[in-house]
Order: structure tokens, then C-alpha cells, then sequence
């Protein structure tokens, strides 16, 4: 499964870490290469992560992770992009609550939620004869790609955007969300 299969994988894997990652550099002041390495970072790790972790618990477990991964996304969605929205609409702007949101703690929130389809895609890797490793790094490298990249087109944006940035953000987080739960749910 190497070559065009797996980088199709790899792009498809990271459209919701690239979203996340354009929100995030819309919504920040003006970030830097530094900040853009960092959210390619996390959200390449966490996806080469959850990849691995869902080959490694296999089959065995495949009903359990894919009958509540959804609404775990869904749920950590939500509260990121829910508390983004009811901060731009309250018009909220100070320093403490834009570095609250921007920290690892969110990042990794973000990047965990956005990387659960990942595990799912990994159970399904255990049934499959691929070399995890060079399939799950493929991952990996794509969405640290897609993220840095989201997060200097975000940067270009925001300020066309102004404080619609972080609702804009919010709401595609509630959207990511969404779209991973009706996926699962009704799909």
C-alpha cells in the first residue's frame, strides 16, 4: 500500500488537521515560522500517533474504537470551537484569554480531535498487509505539512478577517465535528 494509495491516505488523514491549522493561524496575531512548526508538529505527531495506536489495537478491539471515536472528536470539537465562538461574540480580546486558547493544552486538544479518525484508519491498516511504520510516518509528514502550511495561510487571512477570524475558526471546528459524527452516526 505505498505510493499513490498511501499518499491519498496521508492528504485525506490531514484535511481536518489542515482546517484546524488555518483557523488557528487566522485567529492568532500575526504567528511565525516558530508557531507554524509547532502546530505542524503536533498535528503530525498526533496523526502518526493515532495511526499507530489504532494498527496496534487491531482488530480485536475495532468495534469498541470505531462505536465511540466519533463523539470523542465531536465532543472535544465542540467545547474548542464552542468556547472560540462565545469569545468572539463577547468580544473578548485580552492577552491572557488569546494565549489560553493558543498553548499546547488547546493545540493538543485540537490535534487529538482531529487525528481520532486516524486510530480508526489504523485498525483497518492491522487488517491490511502494510509496513505501519512507513505508512504511519507517511501520515505524519503530510499532516505536519498541511498544518504548517494552514497556519501561514492563516496568517495571510487573519487579518483580511479581523475578529470574524476566531468565529470563523469556532465555527469550523463545530463543522469538523459535525462532519465526523454524521460520518459515523449516518453514514
Amino acid at each position: 500500500m505505498l505510493g499513490v494509495t498511501s499518499l491519498v491516505l496521508a492528504v485525506s488523514l490531514s484535511m481536518d488537521s489542515f482546517a484546524a491549522a488555518l483557523g488557528r493561524g487566522a485567529v492568532q496575531k500575526r504567528p511565525g515560522l516558530s508557531e507554524a512548526l509547532r502546530v505542524g508538529f503536533a498535528f503530525g505527531l498526533c496523526q502518526l500517533s493515532m495511526a499507530s495506536i489504532g494498527w496496534a489495537v487491531g482488530s480485536a478491539f475495532a468495534g469498541f474504537v470505531q462505536a465511540i471515536d466519533h463523539w470523542i472528536a465531536f465532543g472535544l470539537l465542540l467545547l474548542i470551537g464552542g468556547s472560540m465562538i462565545r469569545n468572539a461574540l463577547a468580544g473578548e480580546g485580552d492577552d491572557e484569554a488569546a494565549a489560553a486558547r493558543s498553548g499546547w493544552l488547546a493545540l493538543l486538544t485540537v490535534a487529538v480531535a482531529t487525528s481520532i479518525d486516524a486510530s480508526a484508519v489504523g485498525v483497518g491498516l492491522a487488517m491490511a498487509d502494510v509496513n505501519i511504520a512507513v505508512t504511519a510516518s507517511l501520515i505524519g509528514v503530510v499532516t505536519f505539512l498541511m498544518g504548517f502550511g494552514g497556519v501561514l495561510l492563516g496568517r495571510a487571512a487573519g487579518p483580511l478577517l479581523g475578529r470574524r477570524a476566531e468565529l470563523i475558526g469556532g465555527l469550523g471546528l463545530l463543522a469538523i465535528g459535525t462532519k465526523i459524527l454524521v460520518e459515523h452516526t449516518l453514514l
